[in-house]
């Protein structure tokens, strides 16, 4: 029975659009806790030189998330 071996066509493709998902959602986790976490040590590192803390630290921390969600926004525009 060699046709046992043989994969049906339609499972390549169904494993390539679930890798492509997967890929999107992880750039989506990714680029939301890289754009807080910059808005957060940008913050405490001017918090330390300026002694405003934590004013900065918060300022920036909500700028790093409304950056986070224009790109995504924007990241889903092009989808």
């Amino acid at each position: 029975m060699p046709h046992d071996k043989i994969p049906p066509k339609g499972k390549k493709k169904s494993s390539n659009e679930f890798i492509k998902g997967l890929s999107q959602l992880s750039q989506f986790g990714i680029s939301i806790i890289v754009c807080v976490l910059i808005g957060v040590f940008f913050g405490r590192f001017l918090d330390s030189i300026l002694g405003t803390s934590p004013w900065l630290l918060l300022t920036f921390s909500f700028m790093g998330a409304a950056a986070a969600f224009k790109y995504l926004i924007d990241l889903s525009k092009r989808m």
